[in-house]
């Protein structure tokens, strides 16, 4: 696996092998000894799996306190734009994303450390997207983050009237209106 982190730190973009002939491929996509000798340590306790159209954006998502997430991410079928949001009290890069496209093609995976805001955008016509959580689910600790907040500037690569919201996503908080000390 190649390991390169982005722009924010913290924020790693993770490419496995694959291993391909005319039968198709294979890949190992987690393997906990290279993830850690890179990104650290890690208990993930929960594997999630997306099926979306093109045009649906879910996010920006966080959830505050004790039940803040670290996530790893990438799309098995199809293409999406992810971005997550820094949101870690006192980070240099509080209120800057990065944005990167995951693909299936491409085989890339995104570690988002606890402390960001995360959210993707279909961009083929359908996209499988997986992920794995370091902490269990808990709504009453969840937050959106408005994906159209123009302080943001959040290219999302397609217009706002190809997306497909649900009614959480279209209720987004503004990056202003957020405090860190919530988190």
């Amino acid at each position: 696996m190649e390991f390169q982190e982005l722009d924010i730190k913290g924020v790693w973009l993770i490419k496995p092998k694959r291993y391909g002939d005319s039968r198709g491929y294979f890949s190992e996509t987690w393997k906990r000894e290279e993830f850690e000798a890179h990104v650290g340590k890690i208990n993930f306790v929960q594997d999630n799996e997306s099926m979306s159209s093109y045009g649906v954006l879910r996010g920006l998502h966080l959830q505050r306190g004790q039940w803040s997430q670290a996530k790893l991410v990438r799309v098995s079928h199809g293409k999406v734009l992810d971005v997550a949001l820094d949101l870690r009290p006192g980070s240099p890069t509080w209120g800057k994303h990065v944005a990167q496209i995951l693909s299936q093609e491409g085989g890339e995976q995104l570690f988002i450390p606890r402390g960001f805001a995360h959210g993707f955008v279909v961009l083929s016509e359908m996209a499988q997207f997986q992920y794995k959580v370091d902490n269990v689910y808990a709504p009453h600790s969840e937050m959106t983050i408005a994906f159209n907040d123009p302080d943001l500037a959040i290219d999302w690569r397609i217009s706002p009237s190809e997306m497909l919201l649900s009614e959480k996503d279209k209720k987004g908080a503004r990056l202003k209106d957020f405090k860190s000390s919530e988190f």
